[in-house]
C-alpha cells in the first residue's frame, strides 16, 4: 500500500470530502470540511481524488501550528488565553449615568475581558522593551515603577480571572 501525502485530497464515506495534514505512520490525519479533524488507520477505505507523493522532507499541520505558535508567543504582544472566571462568562458590564434621562451602556463581558488582558499583554511587552532598551539604569528604573504602579492601578479587575497566577500585581505592602 502506498501512504497518501500530506496534502491529498480524499472522500470518506462517513466524514465526506477531506485532506491529508498528518500521517505519522500508524495513522493519518485528515481534515474533513463538515467534521474538521479525524485521525483515521492508515487501511481505512478512502476514496483518493488527489494524491499527493508521501516525502520525508513533508511538514504536519501539527508542526507548522507549533512553530507558528512558538514565533508568535516569542514575538508577538500577545503572550497567552487567559481564561474568565466561570461567574463572568456571558456576563454583562452595565455602566449607568447617575442622570436617568441617559442611556446605560452594556457591553459583553468577554468583550471587556479582551480589552483587559491586551492591556496586561501590552504592558508586559513595553516591560520587555524597556528592559531590553539602551536607557540608562536610573531611567529604566523610573519607568519599572510607572509599570508596576499600573498594574497595581489594575488589581481592581483581579476578581475576573479564573487563576490568581494571572492577576495583576502591584509593589506590596
Amino acid at each position: 500500500m502506498k501512504l497518501l501525502g500530506i496534502g491529498s485530497r480524499v472522500q470518506h464515506n462517513d466524514f465526506g470530502k477531506g485532506v491529508v495534514v498528518n500521517n505519522d505512520g500508524t495513522d493519518y490525519w485528515i481534515s474533513f470540511l463538515e467534521s474538521g479533524i479525524e485521525t483515521l488507520p492508515l487501511d481505512t477505505e478512502l476514496t483518493i481524488i488527489e494524491r499527493c507523493e508521501d516525502h520525508v522532507d513533508t511538514v504536519s499541520l501539527f508542526e507548522v501550528e507549533n512553530s507558528l505558535r512558538s514565533i508568535l508567543k516569542k514575538w508577538s504582544d500577545v503572550t497567552q488565553v487567559v481564561p474568565i472566571a466561570s461567574k463572568y462568562k456571558r456576563g454583562t458590564l452595565i455602566l449607568k449615568p447617575e442622570d436617568g434621562n441617559l442611556a446605560s451602556k452594556e457591553i459583553p463581558m468577554e468583550q471587556f475581558w479582551n480589552k483587559i488582558i491586551m492591556l496586561r499583554d501590552r504592558l508586559r511587552v513595553m516591560e520587555q522593551k524597556i528592559n531590553s532598551s539602551s536607557l540608562e539604569n536610573g531611567e529604566k528604573v523610573d519607568l519599572q515603577q510607572y509599570i508596576t504602579r499600573i498594574y497595581g492601578s489594575l488589581t481592581t479587575f483581579n476578581v475576573l480571572f479564573a487563576s490568581k497566577d494571572d492577576n495583576f500585581k502591584g509593589t506590596g505592602k
